[in-house]
């Protein structure tokens, strides 16, 4: 008994002495704070990638930013005119068209102007009414009109437009109008807070939050693939109608342009992209002085480097760009610029990839010498080439009668447009368009057969193939030799005969 008291006694004491050193001892959390307040964390290793370095804190004030943009963003409506052929009878566009017109009379295709509407969006990008929008907003418009935020309706002119990055600058007259400015979209993080304003569906001024998902997309294998690209990828909600707003920073900049989403619905699901404001800079800048971009060229098709191409050319890292074809008689091939030749700097400035080459060529004045960094069997040289202007986008033209038409556009096809398309014919007229309800759709021709034949004679010019239409009467028929090719790697052609009869 006496032992266990005494065991008793030195434990209390112990204790006591614990509980004493940790009480003079133990430092005092000066910073304490409620359960869900938030605390300073102390910076964590550089390689715990889960857990980055904390970063200083900017103010999310998402109604500041949104109130200095808002006022800015403008609503568009677009009025189009679309022709369409119309059969003119019950059975439009069936099998029971010859029928019906041969034992009723039933006039046959006629064709008629649809009025449609277009909506969008756009934001002032000056005082003086410079309005920065998509093109294909505006693209063939009659007319273009302009609400803004505070209820001024104006009507707006193209000053200039650039397909291939799908960018338009049109005006209205004012003066002392709300504007916003451009910021710098190359130097946005993954991650940071981005909000999108526009007009989805009708709904006027809408703003929607979200992050910067990705950036320096490049988006393939689309219809209308677009030839320069460089967007932003964001989950802020965009919808339809909010194509040409802006996508702006917290600090209530314009980084980018609304354009397009990715969704099998319609509908967003997270996936929005818009062009940069890098890109959309210098494109402004053209069209405002002169209505169009200019583009340097040198006359090459390029490929990305992956690890095989790295391997099989001996290349150092899969930066750069490896010429897949060089086009003859064009810059590039003049200074003897070959196949298999892997560029890896413009000017001594790396290039980081095939689309990175394709801006900075682009982005070269024609005239211009610059020098090519390039590895050919292993060996770096330097080839000076001189940039020549990219042509604009080759005429197309409605091949048409005084009675009508046979429901088709054409292109001359060129050994360089055939190269542009991977087809091995180089000669013909390409077809660029099909109207709806037309002969030529009646008979199942496509965007991009060739018109070899007409007549029975060859076909090398739009001039031959009208000469051919005009002098045929209304309700004859006209016999095509048609080439419809693979653009795949098996490259297959067919050639087939259709008989297009002109409107009587």
């Amino acid at each position: 008994m006496k032992k266990t008291t005494i065991i008793a006694i030195i434990s209390f004491a112990a204790g006591l002495i614990l509980a004493a050193f940790l009480f003079v001892y133990y430092p005092k959390n000066e910073n304490q704070t409620a359960f869900l307040q938030e605390t300073e964390s102390a910076p964590l290793s550089s390689n715990l990638y889960a857990f980055p370095p904390q970063q200083p804190n900017a103010k999310l004030d998402f109604a500041a930013v949104a109130e200095k943009i808002s006022p800015a963003v403008v609503s568009i409506t677009s009025i189009k005119v679309e022709k369409r052929m119309t059969s003119g009878n019950l059975f439009n566009d069936s099998p029971f068209d010859d029928f019906w017109d041969r034992f009723f009379g039933t006039p046959r295709g006629q064709e008629q102007e649809y009025r449609q509407e277009v909506r969008g969006t756009g934001f002032f990008i000056s005082s003086d009414g410079y309005i920065l929008t998509n093109n294909h907003l505006v693209e063939k418009a009659i007319e273009i009109k302009i609400k803004s935020l505070q209820g001024e309706e104006y009507e707006a002119e193209v000053i200039g437009a650039d397909p291939q990055t799908d960018l338009a600058l049109i005006k209205v007259e004012g003066k002392n109008l709300p504007y916003t400015e451009l910021g710098k979209s190359e130097e946005l993080k993954v991650g940071e807070w981005v909000l999108a304003i526009g007009n989805p569906l009708g709904f006027a001024n809408t703003v929607t939050a979200g992050i910067v998902s990705a950036k320096g997309r490049l988006i393939r294998g689309i219809i209308n693939e677009l030839p320069y690209q460089d967007f932003i990828q964001t989950d802020a909600a965009i919808n339809r109608g909010n194509s040409g707003g802006p996508l702006v920073n917290m600090r209530g900049k314009v980084i980018g342009i609304n354009s397009m989403i990715f969704s099998p619905s319609g509908g967003s699901i997270g996936i929005g992209f818009a062009i940069s404001s890098k890109l959309a800079k210098n494109i402004i800048t053209q069209l405002k002085e002169s209505g169009r971009v200019i583009r340097g060229y040198i006359g090459v098709t390029v490929l990305a480097v992956d690890k095989d191409l790295k391997s099989s050319l001996n290349l150092k890292s899969k930066k750069g760009a490896v010429l897949n074809d060089v086009v003859e008689g064009l810059p590039a091939d003049k200074a003897g610029l070959k196949r298999y030749d892997a560029i890896i700097a413009i000017n001594g400035e790396p290039v980081e990839s095939d689309s990175d080459l394709s801006f900075k060529i682009s982005n070269s004045p024609p005239g211009k010498k610059i020098t090519l960094t390039i590895i050919r069997d292993g060996e770096e040289k330097n080839i000076e080439v001189k940039v020549a202007e990219k042509d604009g986008e080759e005429k197309i033209e409605d091949v048409a009668t005084s009675g009508g038409e046979i429901g088709i556009s054409v292109k001359e096809m060129t050994p360089r447009l055939a190269k542009y398309y991977n087809y091995k014919t180089d000669t013909g007229l390409i077809i660029s368009e099909v109207k709806r309800y037309s002969e030529a759709h009646k008979k199942g021709l496509e965007v991009g057969d060739i018109i070899l034949e007409a007549n029975r004679k060859k076909m090398d010019k739009i001039g031959e193939l009208e000469k051919i239409v005009k002098r045929t009467k209304p309700g004859d028929a006209i016999l095509l030799l048609i080439r419809r090719e693979s653009r795949d790697r098996r490259g297959s052609t067919q050639d087939f005969i259709v008989t297009l009869r002109t409107p009587e």
